[in-house]
């Protein structure tokens, strides 16, 4: 940490400030934190501060440690049920470095007494909410997976230090492999946000929290960015885990595509937070007391202001849900309380030593460190406590198992804090990663992803300050079909956005091939025939419904693009909307292909490619005088799979194609969609070489 002028480093048996938040009545703001599984507890005191953006969150040169809550959402323009939780942050005025095993010596021994309430939706209840949402949601095209949360609720009379202290030193000591282990107590400021009267409702109390989390959410560190996407459960049985049960959790179906969804939806957040678009680090397993979990490290370049970054990557997809706009929405349908800073985070922003210890208040001389609140519990007025989880939701749960996920997932903390029983403790847990198979059923899995997001990328900005050199794309590199280079090189593409920013993945890859990519909102656009060629992008929802905003206008926009003879490329819900156009009958799929790969026929090629679908275009007897408008009239061929759903369609100035060739899993995204692109813009194929296991072939 780069400590405050004030702070004290580690001394043997020495902590001031450490006695001093022990002997507190309540009235010290303070956090305790161990992070990254360090050998030292930080210490940190200082001045309560409450926001109401994350822009307005005070870098003037101190260290500061915000508790962010779900509500900040509405920051992005999401749907949430607002319940005004601040967004409180602890402005570092001192702070010290105790030895982990002074620490221990120092802290309550044992966890303060507390009476189990039990869940607030019981299981069936759970479960019934579970159905609704694969059925209603997942069922309907609203997204590819959803997190829906329950809490655990309980209650104590002991004061709020000695709680908190107390199950902070018990999460130190029986819970493993945590992110961050914390404790943080900030009492309500005497007045909110600059105004002269006290604050009032959530914001008049004080913010306590305890948790041993496993989730980096973002790091920016000196100028690299870091997300570490965690998702699939292994539930350790009663008698500990297991070789045989790890390894049938690595090859269950279910926990690999519950993974690839959210590295998806987390490598959007990368696509717009780094020029270069994120690069994919793993897997790794990462094993806890009572759970294990499989993860990826996504990093890149940025220099964007921390506070921005935050607000650009609200939030985390493995406690929201995929696409994240309408995660959001689903979640307000369906939870029956609002989140506090369940999925929320925390965020500690720290002067980066080169830039020494007066910014001045320049926020690029921070850097960040913030993890996801989970695993993590709540002191409430009155001696309430809760302890929320939740469990991710996908075309394959069961809601019986959905129920024993969140069990799992709370079980860790409450055992610590003396809730529920303990059972083996992490001694008697053996090292899954050590087992034999196990790095090898790990290494199997990237068989499954695209080369162009594994590889290190070159610089390639989606939207470059100046067109590329003569003969480069925006990636630097040089085109080999002609000395002058690519036909696409500085071509201007307008990418539209129905809510899914899965654009920000295609607008980088356009910017590979050479062109000059931006994303707009679909609500923001206001000329569709001006750019050489035009995107529109995927979305959640049903695609026949024109009484959906975001349909009426896209089917308006593909036939005026069509009408005046502009290129147009179509991509998942826009190709199904094209499709409808074309006379294709549009039908819900038996079962939804949502984060799904698959071999698809693609004009005679076939390509590994990500599906997140629910609906299709089915091949049939298409008359174009029947459907009467300049799409049909085209005459669209179309490419379909051995089910007769339409895997693509092309014709002149026209191309589109079902899958998501910016996935991920797309192993031959990125050369589908240069072909697809070259056909839509009427410019001469070429032949590509590949790193993934199909064939190549020429273009188009």
């Amino acid at each position: 940490m780069s400590l405050h002028p004030g702070s004290t480093g580690p001394h043997p048996h020495s902590h001031p400030l450490l006695d001093r938040v022990l002997a507190s009545d309540g009235s010290l703001p303070f956090a305790l934190l161990r992070r990254h599984g360090g050998t030292e507890v930080e210490v940190l005191t200082g001045d309560v501060v409450d926001a109401d953006l994350l822009r307005d969150i005070p870098l003037d040169g101190a260290p500061v440690l915000a508790v962010v809550p779900y509500r900040q959402a509405r920051e992005r323009g999401f749907t949430v049920q607002d319940d005004g939780a601040p967004l409180r942050c602890l402005v570092v005025r001192a702070s010290e470095r105790v030895a982990l095993a002074d620490a221990l010596a120092a802290l309550p021994p044992e966890p303060v007494a507390a009476e189990p309430l039990g869940f607030d939706i019981a299981d069936d209840e759970y479960a019934g909410i579970v159905r609704r949402v694969i059925d209603d949601e997942i069922g309907q095209g609203a997204g590819a997976n959803f997190v829906v949360m329950r809490s655990f609720e309980a209650r104590t009379d002991a004061a709020p230090v000695r709680t908190l202290t107390s199950w902070f030193r018990a999460l130190l000591t029986h819970e493993v492999g945590s992110y961050w282990t914390f404790a943080i107590h900030a009492p309500a400021p005497t007045t909110s946000r600059g105004d002269t009267a006290p604050a009032v409702g959530p914001a008049a109390e004080a913010v306590s929290l305890a948790g041993a989390t496993p989730e980096r959410h973002l790091t920016l560190d000196d100028g690299v960015a870091r997300m570490n996407p965690i998702s699939g459960t292994y539930r350790h049985p009663a008698s500990g885990p297991t070789r045989e049960g790890v390894l049938d959790f690595l090859a269950d179906t279910k926990e690999n595509e519950e993974l690839f969804m959210v590295v998806d939806e987390e490598m959007k957040m990368m696509s717009a937070l780094c020029p270069d678009g994120g690069r994919i680090v793993g897997p790794y397993l990462k094993q806890m007391a009572r759970l294990s979990h499989t993860e990826y490290l996504l990093e890149g370049r940025t220099t964007v202001d921390p506070r921005d970054a935050l607000r650009l990557t609200m939030f985390a997809p493995t406690v929201t849900g995929s696409p994240m706009e309408n995660a959001c929405t689903v979640i307000a349908r369906h939870e029956t309380r609002p989140r506090g800073y369940y999925s929320g985070f925390l965020a500690l922003f720290e002067p980066e030593a080169a830039s020494g210890p007066d910014l001045s208040g320049d926020p690029a001389g921070y850097s960040l460190d913030a993890p996801i609140l989970i695993r993590t519990a709540y002191l409430h007025a009155g001696g309430r406590v809760s302890v929320p989880a939740g469990a991710t939701l996908v075309r394959h749960s069961v809601p019986e198992h959905e129920v024993a996920e969140t069990r799992a997932k709370a079980a860790g903390v409450l055992a610590s804090l003396g809730l529920v029983p303990r059972g083996a403790g992490p001694d008697a847990v053996v090292d899954l990663n050590a087992q034999p198979g196990v790095a090898e059923a790990l290494t199997a899995r990237n068989q499954q992803l695209a080369e162009f997001w594994v590889r290190p990328q070159e610089a390639a900005s989606a939207t470059p300050a100046r067109p590329a050199p003569s003969g480069a794309t925006a990636s630097g590199r040089v085109p080999s079909e002609a000395a002058g280079g690519s036909p696409l090189v500085g071509r201007d593409v307008l990418v539209v956005d129905h809510e899914d920013q899965f654009t920000t993945m295609l607008a980088h890859q356009l910017g590979h091939l050479g062109m000059n990519a931006r994303v707009v909102r679909w609500d923001a656009v206001t000329d569709v025939l001006a750019d050489d060629l035009v995107v529109f992008g995927p979305g959640p929802g049903d695609p026949r419904d024109q009484e959906d905003p975001r349909i009426a206008a896209l089917t308006r926009r593909i036939l005026e693009r069509v009408t005046a003879g502009r290129p147009l490329l179509a991509v998942c819900l826009s190709h199904q909307v094209l499709a409808g156009l074309a006379g294709f009958p549009l039908r819900a799929l038996p079962a939804p292909r949502q984060g799904v790969r698959l071999d698809a026929d693609v004009f005679g090629t076939t390509a590994a490619v990500g599906y997140y679908n629910t609906f299709g275009a089915h091949l049939t007897t298409v008359s174009a005088a029947a459907a009467d408008n300049p799409v049909a009239r085209l005459a669209l061929e179309p490419s379909v799979d051995a089910d007769g759903v339409l895997t693509a369609l092309r014709g002149p100035g026209v191309a589109s194609v079902q899958g998501h060739l910016e996935s991920v899993l797309s192993a031959d995204g990125i050369t589908v969609l240069d072909r697809l692109t070259r056909h839509a813009l009427g410019v001469p194929g070429r032949t590509v070489t590949r790193a993934s296991s199909s064939p190549a072939s020429s273009g188009w």
